[in-house]
C-alpha cells in the first residue's frame, strides 16, 4: 500500500521540522513489518518565514518529501494541490494532516485501519473515547453545538461530530472522484470535502482520536467563527 500525507504549511518555520521527523521516524517503523511505501507531501502557501528552507534541509536529510510552493495562502488551496500532485503518483491512500502536529503520527496511523470498509477515516475529537489536551475553551464547543453544527446539517444534509479535525484520509478512488470539484481555498474546506463524498456516495467514517492543541494557533474563535459560517452559505450557492 502506497500512502501520500499532504501536509498545509503556512508560515510554519518553528513546528514544520519536527512534524516531518517525527512522522518520518514513525512510518520508517511501520514498513519494517507493514508493507506500505510513504510520502509526504508539503504545500507551503503564502509563506513569508522560512518555511521552505526549512523543509528543504528536511528534505535533503529524509529523502521522501516532495515540496510544492504556492504563492496564495489558504489550507483548501493547499490540500488540494496536494491531492492533485499525489495522483501524479501510483498512490493508494491520500489523506492530510496538520502541520503542527496534533494529531501524532501513530493516531493518523489509525485511521487507515479503518479503511478497509469504507471510502474515506475522518479524525474526531468530540466523538466518545476520543482524548483532547488541554480541554478545548467551552465556547468554542457549545458555539459550535448551537450554531455550526445545526447549520451544517441543515445546508448540506451531513453530520459528524467533528468536521474541522485536520486528519483525514480518503482511498485513491475518492480524490480522483471528487478533486476537481473542490472550490474553497480557506475556510468551509472541510465542509466541501465531506459534502462531495456524500453526493458522490463514498462511505466516510469517523473514528474518535487523541488530539495534543500545539502553541501558536493561527485561528480567532470569534473571528474565525463569523468567517466560517458565511462561507457556509456561500458553499451551498455555488453546490446548489
Amino acid at each position: 500500500m502506497k500512502i501520500s500525507i499532504v501536509i498545509p504549511a503556512h508560515n510554519e518555520e518553528k513546528r514544520i521540522s519536527r512534524t516531518l521527523r517525527t512522522y518520518e521516524q514513525f512510518f520508517s517503523e511501520v514498513a519494517t513489518y507493514d508493507d506500505i511505501e510513504y510520502e509526504f507531501v508539503v504545500v507551503l502557501n503564502g509563506c513569508s518565514d522560512k518555511t521552505l528552507r526549512v523543509v528543504q534541509e528536511a528534505q535533503k536529510e529524509l529523502g521522501n518529501i516532495v515540496i510544492l510552493d504556492l504563492l496564495e495562502a489558504g489550507k483548501g488551496l493547499a490540500i488540494k494541490a496536494g491531492f492533485e500532485d499525489a495522483l501524479k503518483r501510483h498512490n493508494d491512500v491520500i489523506g492530510f494532516v496538520d502541520a503542527d502536529m496534533a494529531t501524532q503520527p501513530e493516531y493518523f496511523y489509525d485511521l487507515i485501519a479503518h479503511l478497509h470498509d469504507c471510502d474515506g477515516v475522518i479524525a474526531s475529537r468530540y466523538m466518545p473515547g476520543a482524548r483532547v489536551s488541554p480541554p478545548r475553551p467551552a465556547i468554542k464547543r457549545w458555539g459550535s453545538r448551537i450554531f455550526y453544527e445545526p447549520l451544517v446539517r441543515m445546508l448540506f444534509g451531513i453530520s459528524y461530530y467533528d468536521y474541522q479535525c485536520g486528519a483525514k484520509i480518503f482511498k485513491r478512488a475518492v480524490i480522483e472522484n471528487i478533486v476537481h470539484k473542490l472550490t474553497v481555498k480557506q475556510w468551509a474546506f472541510d465542509i466541501e470535502l465531506l459534502y462531495l463524498c456524500k453526493k458522490h456516495s463514498h462511505t466516510t467514517k469517523e473514528v474518535p482520536t487523541t488530539w495534543t492543541d500545539q502553541a501558536g494557533s493561527k485561528l480567532r474563535i470569534l473571528r474565525s467563527g463569523t468567517r466560517m459560517l458565511g462561507s457556509l452559505f456561500k458553499l451551498r450557492f455555488s453546490h446548489r
